[in-house]
């Protein structure tokens, strides 16, 4: 497959995942109010996701024969920390918030994270400098992500 149809496809799944993001925040804010625990929430949403996680490691990569013998950073394991920091927000927010605005927020810092991490080439990520033309792209992002949650 050539690079453009890669990307293309790159692109679909992105935004399906994209698409979960809302609905998982509606879903994980429903069992937290009904369970009247985000936390227990986070930790059922958890245990399914790690028993997912193994299934697809099974099916794809198959059992692992050893672990690498490598050094990795420490850095690289605080995804966990953002993963259990955004499921626990959004189990606890949402519900009362409004899971659209909640999600439009989110939104809105993952633009601003991603454009510092891209412009400085931040955790081994490739380097895309914030030229005027996405520093406009991220300011009219963000007056529609406020006109998205502004209530008239």
């Amino acid at each position: 497959m050539n690079g453009v149809g890669q990307n293309f496809i790159y692109a679909i799944v992105m935004f399906m995942a994209g698409v979960g993001i809302p609905i998982m925040g509606a879903l994980s804010g429903g069992l937290g109010a009904r369970l009247q625990s985000p936390a227990l929430a986070a930790v059922i949403l958890f245990v399914v996701g790690f028993v997912i996680a193994v299934v697809y490691l099974f099916m794809v990569e198959g059992i692992p024969r050893s672990i690498p013998n490598v050094s990795i950073p420490i850095q690289y394991y605080l995804g966990g920390v953002f993963i259990i920091f955004y499921t626990l927000s959004i189990t606890y927010i949402g519900p009362k918030f409004g899971i659209g605005n909640a999600v439009c927020f989110v939104l809105l810092g993952q633009l601003i994270s991603m454009s510092v991490i891209d412009h400085f080439g931040l955790l081994s990520s490739l380097q895309y400098s914030i030229t005027l033309q996405r520093f406009a792209g991220l300011l009219f992002m963000a007056v529609g992500v406020f006109l998205v949650v502004k209530r008239f």
